[in-house]
């Protein structure tokens, strides 16, 4: 298995995660933040596994 594939299980186990502690934390605000702010940082770990190389071959 690639280095590449099991980054990217990792995030998606962090994404699945972040969804458990947002369910959670239904019922307090500062939780319910942290917890959204936690998701919106992990898909953004994920941009770079959508994007294209600029030096692919």
């Amino acid at each position: 298995m690639s280095n590449r594939k099991i980054n990217f299980i990792g995030w998606i186990l962090f994404i699945i995660s972040a969804l458990g502690f947002i369910i959670s934390s239904i019922g307090s605000f500062w939780a319910m933040f942290g917890s959204l702010f936690f998701l919106i940082a992990c898909i953004i770990f994920l941009i770079p596994f959508f994007r294209k190389e600029e030096n692919e071959k």
